[in-house]
């Protein structure tokens, strides 16, 4: 007679003498300290966003009490974002490694009969449904987001928001419960005691590696992600390590426009007709009525510079460029706004959630929010948003408007 496998109900059929309380709760530990991090990074990048200058900014339907707006977002310093969203996307990935050895660890637990033993049990059960649920979500989504690839239904940005707090919810009330018998193994374990609990293969194969040796892989993989993602942070060499991002691994181009791109002019419907110097016009609205500005026309203003990054949700940016162009308080102050009011940015973008956007008076009063007309001392590229664009300190890069063709100020419709 053949002697029947295991199924994955017995503690037999588990047999990796990898698993263990040290090991998962190292993973743990880990994890308390990297998603807290980007649960508050998470939270930096809402408030970037104004979320309340609604309905423009954010859309997200029914957010009520979870949608509350942490401070208005700060213009200085102006690589604040840059910082804030590169830490939350690099980290992000680097700890996919954690996370899912994290789940290999206790993936026996999922198979433990009884299913459930007590309302409590099933309480918790439920917390580890929508734990682990909320988090391949959270980081699936993201990843993807990343990459441009936009498989999932709906829209990233209110699906990750809801995703973020199902998920950190269940995070916080398993991290109450666990995190005592966490930190009292792994000093249990550094003083020389014994590997005990449910998750220790009662028949362990012959071992391969060692529990140290599975956590020095761990590491191995999440060095190896951040290596090949952080560079899209930067520019130069160090933007050509950076060989898993879509914004990563090769020059975006040479000369004055040569630095990052999210859309080019041909992928937002932007043609040539439309920003010719002959056909383009900008216009303002205000409280005194609205003017219809030239190229020509802007040019003859008083014109100023400011050196300033972009920087993308998606976690890459560029460094410093030296845009030109004229301040949005002295637009605002052409149609009667003597102090700076909140601004909708309408452009010629033909597509997209943010081919409207607005920005708050404060960002409108710095001296360094400019309607950029040159970057790096030459026209704007079609790709940068020629023939004007918006550049704010510290903004998210979709709220520095290409290709703007309407500035009204004091009024959001």
């Amino acid at each position: 007679m053949r002697d029947r496998r295991p199924l994955p109900t017995s503690p037999g059929f588990w047999r990796s003498p990898v698993r263990g309380s040290w090991f998962t709760s190292v993973l743990g530990l880990v994890l308390l300290a990297g998603i807290t991090v980007l649960f508050v990074t998470g939270l930096l990048s809402y408030a970037a966003y104004n979320p309340n200058l609604s309905p423009v900014n954010d859309q997200t339907p029914g957010k009520g009490l979870l949608g509350f707006y942490l401070f208005a977002w700060p213009t200085h310093p102006h690589w604040l974002y840059r910082l804030t969203q590169g830490v939350h996307v690099t980290l992000g990935i680097t700890l996919i490694p954690v996370l899912l050895a994290k789940l290999w660890s206790v993936v026996p637990r999922l198979f433990a009969l009884p299913p459930v033993r007590s309302v409590t049990h099933a309480l918790e059960r439920l917390s580890l449904l929508l734990l682990v649920g909320g988090g391949l979500f959270e980081f699936t989504t993201g990843v993807l987001n990343i990459q441009l690839d936009y498989v999932f239904p709906g829209s990233f940005y209110p699906l990750h928001f809801y995703g973020a707090w199902v998920f950190f919810a269940a995070f916080v009330a398993h991290a109450a419960l666990k995190t005592p018998a966490a930190v009292r193994t792994v000093r249990r374990m550094r003083a020389g005691g014994e590997e005990e609990g449910d998750l220790v293969a009662p028949r362990p194969a012959p071992p391969t590696v060692s529990r140290r040796g599975a956590l020095w892989l761990v590491g191995g993989g999440s060095l190896l992600l951040f290596v090949t993602s952080a560079g899209r942070s930067f520019d130069g060499l160090l933007r050509q390590t950076a060989l898993l991002t879509p914004h990563g691994g090769a020059e975006p181009g040479s000369g004055p426009g040569g630095f990052q791109v999210n859309k080019t002019a041909a992928y937002a419907g932007i043609t040539p007709a439309e920003t010719r110097a002959d056909t383009w016009r900008l216009t303002v609205t205000g409280r005194t009525g609205t003017v219809r500005l030239t190229r020509a026309d802007l040019e003859r203003m008083a014109l100023h510079s400011a050196a300033l990054p972009i920087a993308c949700v998606e976690g890459w940016s560029t460094s410093d460029q030296w845009w030109r162009g004229v301040r949005l308080r002295d637009l605002a102050a052409l149609v009667g706004h003597g102090d700076p009011p909140d601004v909708l940015v309408e452009s010629l973008q033909a597509h997209g959630a943010f081919r409207r956007a607005a920005l708050r008076a404060d960002q409108v009063g710095d001296p360094r929010s400019l309607l950029a007309l040159y970057v790096n001392g030459e026209d704007l590229t079609p790709d940068h948003g020629h023939p004007a664009r918006v550049i704010v300190p510290a903004a998210p890069g979709v709220l520095n408007t290409k290709w703007v063709a309407r500035l009204t100020f004091g009024e959001l419709r």
